[in-house]
Formats: structure tokens, sequence, C-alpha cells
């Protein structure tokens, strides 16, 4: 018995400690006891009186070869790997352990992580069954510096792959949050290695909040908000059939437009454009309006003290401050 196997049987309906330990020929304490380790996880189990133990909001596991089902003849084509774990200590981790495919995209998922990596070394917060974890693997025939722009173009391809499939009140937010009605329901993180004049492997790291129960986010520091409180329970096997194919046509989207190709969905999805912002940087808090972006992807802000600075997205995090 493993917590895949014992998530499996609980999506068969309430299961009795007697009849989970007959099944996987353990005792009911070790029953309990990946019991526990589930809820650890943040996977919410209940206790049903007379009936056992069930899963709060059932969902679908992912399943590679339902993704694969859903998906167009060519995306298909192009989808060099697609690799599904129940737990990890990071898809990231997963994804960078290994070289891009030559030709394609090479996809990692996860039903939860243990060690999930956000921007600036935080913690994205992981349950089972609740959400998307994914880690993508590519090369691009550009060098490192044309890649400054890649995680910019990442999140208006995610958003607008989101709005397709009904999601609305998106928007993305410097340099690669998306918001949707006004608090942050997913991140990215963009890793490169290579020659500096390329080319370069680039992995793509991305969670999104599909069906996070608002329990397993209480210790989230900032606001945030998954694609179910706005749109109901979504199916993230769906999802990901929609979103695979978007990836790969921005991917080579950007190889040969660059940011620019981009530019201009970003300045319509962007909800810090003319907004007051904080920068949190190395050297101290700096107040001012948010301006949009350069050709470059840096952040324009017109300082409150006068005159005008860029930032650059490894160097700050940026905080709306008029609500």
């Amino acid at each position: 018995m493993d917590n895949s196997a014992l998530v499996q049987a609980l999506l068969d309906g309430p299961q009795t400690g007697v009849a989970l330990a007959e099944r996987f020929g353990v005792t009911r304490a070790a029953v309990w006891k990946r019991i526990e380790q589930l809820r650890g996880l943040g996977l919410a189990i209940e206790a049903r009186e007379q009936r056992g133990y069930a899963l709060a909001a059932p969902t679908p596991l992912l399943d590679a070869a339902r993704i694969r089902e859903w998906l167009d003849p060519v995306t298909d084509a192009a989808l060099a790997d697609l690799h599904v774990v129940f737990e990890t200590d990071s898809t990231q981790r997963l994804a960078m352990a290994q070289a891009a495919p030559a030709r394609g995209i090479a996809v990692w998922l996860a039903e939860t992580q243990r060690a999930g990596q956000g921007r600036r070394g935080k913690a994205w917060v992981s349950p089972p069954l609740a959400n998307i974890y994914c880690s993508v693997n590519r090369r691009f025939a550009l060098p490192m510096a044309a890649m400054a722009g890649f995680p910019l173009a990442c999140a208006v391809i995610l958003a607008d792959a989101l709005q397709t499939q009904g999601i609305a009140g998106l928007g993305v937010k410097w340099p690669n949050d998306l918001w949707l009605h006004g608090r942050k329901c997913a991140g990215l993180l963009i890793q490169l290695r290579g020659e500096a004049q390329g080319p370069c492997e680039v992995t793509l790291g991305f969670g999104i909040n599909v069906n996070m129960p608002p329990a397993a986010g209480a210790d989230i520091d900032q606001a945030w908000t998954a694609l179910a409180q706005h749109h109901g329970p979504q199916d993230r096997n769906r999802l990901l059939a929609a979103l695979l194919p978007a990836l790969t046509d921005g991917f080579a989207r950007y190889e040969r437009d660059g940011l620019a190709g981009f530019a201009a969905r970003w300045q319509a999805l962007d909800v810090l454009a003319g907004r007051s912002v904080r920068i949190l940087a190395a050297d101290g808090a700096i107040d001012g309006r948010a301006l949009g972006i350069d050709a470059d992807g840096a952040l324009r802000v017109a300082l409150d003290a006068g005159g005008e600075r860029r930032f650059h997205s490894g160097e700050v995090s940026v905080r709306r401050t008029d609500g």
C-alpha cells in the first residue's frame, strides 16, 4: 500500500479501516498511519460514522493516458515524454535532472510536492488532488540573453489558454504571476541552462490553483484564489490537454518573435499598469507607479521620489499598494 493506491481506493467511495486493511493486506494501524500522512500533505480526508474514511472533495487523479486522449495529433506528436507521479519533492527538480528533448517538449506532473519551488526561494503549497504542478523541458535555438522576456510570454500563454476554457477574470502580474479577480491563482518559475550564445535548455515550472480548498492555503502569505472558487470544480486532465498545445505553439512563437510577439497581449492583461506599487529590493522598499514593461520585459516604474527606474524579474518582488 502506497499513498497513490490508498487515494485510488478512496476515490471508489468511503472505505472502512477494516476494508482497507483487508484490501492491502496490512494492519488497521498501518492504514491509519497512511491516512494521517495524506492529511499531513494537505489532503482533506473525513472520518464518517459507520462509513469509514472518505475524500472531502473527490477528483480524478492525473492520468497521462486521459491527457493524451484529448490532445490534437500535432501536440501529441510534439510531446516527447509525459511523466505523471503521485508524489515528489518538486517537478522542477525532476525536469532539471533531465536534458531537454532534441525536438518537442517533455512534461512532468505530480499530484503533490513535498518541496514545490516558487520564485525567490519560496515554497509552493502543493496539496494532493487539488492543483496542477507541472514542469516542461524544451530546447530553444536562442542565446541565453534572448530569453529575458520568456517568463512574461509564458504568463500570457497560460492566461490565454485558461480563458479559452471559460476561465474569465484573469490578469498577469509582473513578472509571471496569474491573477484571478485580483488574487494570485498561478505562478511560474523558469530555469535556463546552456551556452551563452545558445542553444539553451529551458525548464518552465508552473503551479495553478485549481480545486484547492481554503484550509490548504491558510498559511500562504498573500491573497490567493483557485479556479474552482469562481468557476466550479475543474477537470485537471482536460485543463492540461488544453494547456499543452498552447504551450507548444507559444514556445514556437517566442522562438520566432521573442517578447514582441506577446507585448500587446501582456499590456491588455497587465494588472499593475498605472497602479501604485512597492518594489521590495535588496536596497530597501521603493514606492512608485507602474508604467508597464519595456522591450526586454523589465518593469518600468515612475518613482514617487522622482524619475523612472527599470527592474528585472530576478532582482525584486512587487506589491500593489492601492488595493
